[in-house]
């Protein structure tokens, strides 16, 4: 009776908590966000100006754009398309009761998870779209007053764009699973591989990348459901979740997590040649070549964000094999997704929906996807974060390898980098500074054990 009791008051007080969330939140969703047009802004390695019709880019605002593959793409409408079509994933209430608990929202405390959920599904979305795709509808998508978000030059929503994707589905060959590009985002297979991805983080204990799996995988990191969950255990959990998950699409994408901030290149080639037995009467081991997401914890100050680090995470956020980072302020996870001068953009989990059954026939995304880009000031920023890349093979490593080498050498600025690339394996390393380290207790307990007998030596008169 008292357990029944007990379940009864955690509902009642999961449903306050949803409907304070879904008050607060949707009231900030409408406030206003301003963007200067004399400034360029960066969203996951692309580059955009807010410049009107009848203006061109400054040169000031192109040298902005560092890198050589970065450039100017367009005005508002460009970006806003760019954004609207991130997935967002957010607190949901009335979803199937969580196992071992009585939660059926993650209001309150799902925040970093899902935070997590949308930085992996932007790897998701990379992987098997490209990182130039765009969802036909992402301009049509309820704007939430879109127009607060623009600049005073910029032009409202544009309500046209022709949908091309009337419920046909079309039958591909595997011949045509070539480059996606951007023209292509209103074909069927791209409108099955975005909702497929979206199936994957659906708040169902079968979902791949469900809420639910997650808390399960965190039961290895001492977590349960209503816990908090800071960004280096969900980069674990996230790891676990893509190991473990059976959907025979995912079996070419692995995840790397940095050790000690240190990222080992020999783990991470390892992982782009993974083994895997084959089946039949003649099993086998072959070789295949898997994307992995490399995913690196890090602190950046101690109570608060040092300022050493802004000009590294603008770096970061510039490069194009950047999927965005798991972070936040004190106490509220974001999914930092670009910056703009000194602030940060980002996607707010903590608006609560409603539960989407994504088994039913044509379910609808409009839900998963966020019109109002938000910013804070980089000094708001937490300290504690994860950096996500996504590296498709190992050419995309190097190239990896030697992009961020150069933001860490043109950014650090003291002598302690955000995190470093080393050669070799981890286990070796391991092993190296566990030698290390016992041979300078040796020696540390020699000079002690000769201080004593120096002492012993002597007669101090």
């Amino acid at each position: 009776m008292e357990n029944t009791d007990s379940d009864e008051v955690e509902k009642l007080k999961s449903k306050f908590v949803s409907a304070w969330y879904t008050v607060k939140y949707s009231w900030m969703l409408k406030t206003k966000t301003r963007f200067s047009r004399n400034s360029p802004v960066f969203l996951l390695g692309k580059c955009y100006h807010f410049k009107a019709e009848d203006e061109e880019a400054s040169m000031d605002s192109i040298s902005a754009c560092t890198s050589e593959k970065e450039f100017v793409l367009g005005n508002v409408d460009a970006f806003q398309k760019d954004f609207t079509s991130r997935i967002w994933l957010t607190y949901r209430e009335e979803f199937p009761q969580i196992q071992g608990s009585s939660f059926t929202s993650d209001c309150g405390w799902g925040c970093t998870l899902r935070t997590g959920q949308m930085l992996l599904a932007q790897a998701l979305v990379i992987h098997f779209l490209g990182r130039n795709w765009t969802w036909s509808e992402a301009l049509k998508v309820d704007s939430l007053h879109a127009e607060s978000w623009t600049v005073s030059t910029a032009k409202k929503f544009v309500n046209s764009v022709e949908n091309s994707f009337h419920g046909e589905r079309s039958c591909k060959s595997g011949t045509q699973t070539q480059s996606l590009r951007e023209d292509e985002a209103g074909s069927s297979l791209n409108n099955f591989h975005h909702r497929h991805i979206i199936s994957w983080f659906s708040d169902v204990p079968k979902a791949q990348f469900g809420l639910h799996r997650l808390v399960e995988h965190g039961h290895a990191s001492g977590k349960t459901a209503g816990d908090w969950y800071g960004p280096a255990v969900v980069a674990h959990i996230l790891r676990k979740a893509v190991e473990e998950s059976t959907d025979p699409e995912l079996q070419g994408i692995t995840v790397y997590v940095a050790q000690d901030c240190t990222v080992y290149s020999g783990d991470v080639i390892d992982s782009h040649r993974k083994s895997a037995k084959g089946s039949g009467p003649r099993t086998s081991t072959r070789t295949y070549r898997s994307a992995v997401i490399i995913l690196i914890p890090v602190r950046l100050g101690g109570e608060k964000t040092n300022p050493e680090y802004f000009d590294f995470v603008k770096g970061i956020l510039s490069l194009e094999y950047c999927i965005g980072i798991i972070g936040g302020i004190p106490k509220q996870a974001y999914y930092f997704v670009g910056f703009q001068d000194d602030s940060l953009i980002y996607m707010d989990p903590h608006y609560c929906q409603s539960f989407v059954d994504v088994s039913t026939k044509d379910f609808s995304v409009e839900s998963f996807h966020c019109p109002s880009p938000k910013k804070i000031p980089f000094t708001k920023m937490d300290p504690s974060c994860t950096i996500g890349f996504y590296s498709r093979n190992e050419d995309d490593f190097e190239r990896i390898s030697e992009e961020i080498s150069k933001v860490l050498k043109s950014t650090s600025k003291e002598k302690y980098p955000a995190f470093t690339f080393v050669k070799g394996h981890g286990h070796d390393s391991s092993f190296l500074r566990q030698q290390k380290l016992e041979k300078s207790q040796l020696s540390v307990k020699r000079e002690q054990k000769l201080s004593r007998q120096g002492l012993e030596d002597y007669v101090l008169l």
